[in-house]
């Protein structure tokens, strides 16, 4: 089944302004971020595509398609066009992942590609947003990312009359939008070597300065 990720990435200029005062470098950390997930993408043998939408330059692999994202809507916009995207390429299933999960597990990814639904939703470490979403087809729902997401995408599954499954991925679940998310994602690079290399150089380099 050809499996194209989508993720829907935000100009790193206007990225994370919750962490304004958490984090010195909110540009940079984004950057760093996005670049950790897609070097954790690349180690998934069941993708056969990576796509990013974005106003920004991310990345130069040339496994990594770049759509051009001027209006930046959201990620629900983003996260659609990336799905359109994805169709004129062939895929029969898309897997929506967020830009700044830099923990990745490549092999958690492989669990999740793994399950067989409609919709697989990943909830994000509160349990009341989503954190990614496993689509089969690609148009079996239209992402509905945001407060409350969680409840809405499974909604929106049963309305559909399309399976789904609730998957626990802890990697996929620690995204970085706050301070608390800040402290969280120090602590989890902390408890397992390796991994998460510019990330994890950044938050390092910011707790000497």
């Amino acid at each position: 089944m050809r499996t194209i990720a989508v993720l829907p990435v935000k100009s790193f200029g206007r990225a994370k302004q919750r962490l304004t005062g958490g984090f010195p470098d909110r540009p940079g950390l984004a950057a760093a971020m996005v670049a950790d997930v897609l070097d954790a993408l690349a180690q998934v043998p069941e993708l056969d595509q990576v796509i990013v939408v974005t106003a920004q330059a991310v990345s130069a692999d040339r496994r990594v398609t770049i759509v051009h994202d001027p209006v930046e809507a959201g990620q629900s916009a983003a996260a659609a066009r990336g799905i359109e995207a994805a169709l004129e390429r062939g895929a029969e299933r898309v897997l929506l992942v967020p830009g700044d999960c830099p923990t990745l597990d490549p092999r958690e990814v492989s669990a999740l590609l793994a399950i067989r639904a409609g919709v697989v939703i990943v909830p994000d470490r509160h349990g009341t947003g989503t954190n990614s979403l496993l689509l089969t087809p690609p148009t079996v729902i239209a992402p509905a990312f945001g407060e409350g997401s969680f409840a809405r995408h499974r909604g929106l599954a049963e309305a559909a009359g399309a399976s789904f499954h609730v998957a626990q991925a802890g990697s996929l679940e620690l995204d970085v939008d706050t301070r608390d998310d800040l402290a969280a994602l120090r602590r989890a690079l902390g408890a397992r070597p390796g991994g998460a290399v510019r990330t994890r150089a950044l938050l390092e380099e910011a707790a000497v300065a």
